[in-house]
């Protein structure tokens, strides 16, 4: 990936009380594939939070997808792939914000 323009997809999940580990689990293998799956998906990487500062209002998980174009993302968005991941995700989902943004260097 060069240094040029790239558009980052953002997504935090809060998951819903009595959320299993082993469903967390599944999502993040799930989520985890998609990188595999998709040529327009030039980078991914995720985490948890280990914030110190107590504001992550019970957002636990971060994804960080990279595209070089908007067609890309859009491309991955409806992919049945993507939607399943949704449809998995969705019943243990109390809160999710998803942001795109076009890195700035």
């Amino acid at each position: 990936m060069s240094e040029e323009q790239v558009l980052r997809h953002v997504v935090l999940l809060q998951f819903k009380e009595g959320t299993s580990e082993e469903e967390i689990r599944e999502i993040e293998e799930v989520f985890l594939a998609l990188k595999g799956k998709f040529e327009e998906i030039q980078a991914f990487e995720w985490g948890t939070d280990v914030s110190v500062e107590g504001l992550s209002q019970g957002y636990t998980h971060c994804y960080l997808l990279t595209f070089a174009s908007e067609a890309d993302r859009d491309a991955y968005l409806p992919h049945p792939d993507h939607v399943a991941l949704a449809d998995l995700v969705t019943p243990h989902v109390e809160k999710v914000v998803v942001v795109d943004y076009w890195r700035r260097l």
